[in-house]
C-alpha cells in the first residue's frame, strides 16, 4: 500500500536525502493527491497518479521517487547538484571580485571571515582619515569588507 511504502527524497541543492512515507492522500476528479508525512509534510500536493506511474514527481526543489528511480538516477542527479553548487560558487566569486582586489584578498575560492577581517585591518591602519588616508579609500574598503563579510561562511 503507498501510504506504508517509503519513498526516497532528494533535495539536490541543499543535499538532503532522506526516506519518507507518504501522509495525507485525497481523491478528486482529476486522480489521488498527496503530501508526504512529516517531517516532510510541506512537500504538497502532487499527484500521487503521476508519482506511482513515472516512479519520481518534482516538487519545488525536491524530488520524490522510488528506491528502483533513485538508484537509475542518483548519479546523474548528484553530478547535476554537484555542478549547481559550483555554478553558485563561482557566480559569488565573480560578484565579488572588485570587493577581493579592493581588499588585496584571492580573486578565487572561498573566504573565511577572519581573513577577510585582516586584510581589512592591514588596510585600515594606512586608509583610514585619522591616519592620513583619504576617505574615499577608506570607504572602499569598508564597503568591500562588508559585502564580503555578508557572502563568507
Amino acid at each position: 500500500m503507498t501510504d506504508k511504502e517509503e519513498w526516497v527524497v532528494w533535495n539536490g541543492s541543499m543535499g538532503i536525502l532522506d526516506m519518507a512515507t507518504i501522509g495525507d492522500i485525497r481523491h478528486g476528479e482529476s486522480g489521488r493527491t498527496a503530501c508526504l508525512a512529516p517531517p516532510y509534510g510541506v512537500v504538497g500536493p502532487f499527484s500521487l497518479d503521476e508519482l506511482e506511474t513515472r516512479g519520481q514527481i518534482a516538487f519545488g526543489e525536491c524530488l520524490v521517487m522510488s528506491r528502483r528511480r533513485w538508484q537509475e538516477d542518483q548519479v546523474n542527479l548528484r553530478l547535476e547538484a554537484h555542478a549547481k553548487r559550483r555554478t553558485f560558487l563561482f557566480q559569488a566569486d565573480i560578484d565579488d571580485h572588485e570587493h577581493r582586489e579592493t581588499l588585496d584578498l584571492p580573486v578565487e575560492g572561498l573566504l573565511k571571515k577572519s581573513d577577510i577581517n585582516a586584510a581589512f585591518r592591514l588596510l585600515a591602519k594606512t586608509a583610514h582619515p585619522d591616519a592620513g588616508g583619504a576617505d574615499a579609500h577608506y570607504r572602499r574598503i569598508v564597503e568591500a569588507r562588508d559585502a564580503l563579510l555578508k557572502n563568507s561562511r
